[in-house]
């Protein structure tokens, strides 16, 4: 009975030890993730960065139409565009699928930067609005 009485604190103190270490390391990981959102946060759009993004796409799927029957270079106007793209507007889940794609010889003669660039600026629009509150200010009648 003994035993038991002095046995019970230590595991209290082993939970206790055990929350403290997970509270850290859940502290640890939540700043390592804030580091990494702050690194890749996406731009705020504008009028440049949008005309900017839209321009490179229709220039890549252009370039990549003109091109088809060269060897690789479709593949050098993918990397291109996908630096570019990700440069002017940010990184977006959405240019992956895009970039992989256009390495399959029908599916890179089709406009899929200019697609995912036209989806990627109407959700990061989205986003944006959705995270501005409105402003109030002076109304007048």
């Amino acid at each position: 009975m003994a035993l038991m009485i002095l046995k019970k604190p230590t595991q209290l103190e082993n939970r206790s030890h055990f929350f403290r270490v997970r509270c850290k390391l859940v502290q640890l990981k939540m700043r390592i993730a804030e580091k990494l959102q702050a690194k890749f946060r996406a731009p705020r759009l504008t009028q440049t960065r949008i005309v900017l993004a839209l321009t490179t796409a229709v220039v890549a799927d252009g370039l990549q139409f003109i091109s088809a029957p060269i060897p690789f270079v479709g593949q050098v106007i993918d990397v291109v565009a996908m630096l570019l793209t990700t440069w002017i507007i940010g990184f977006h889940l959405l240019l992956l699928p895009t970039f992989v794609a256009e390495m399959f010889p029908v599916v890179d003669m089709l406009p899929t930067w200019t697609a995912c660039v036209i989806a990627v600026i109407a959700l990061r629009k989205r986003e944006q609005n959705a995270a501005t509150p409105p402003r109030i200010g002076n109304t007048r009648e």
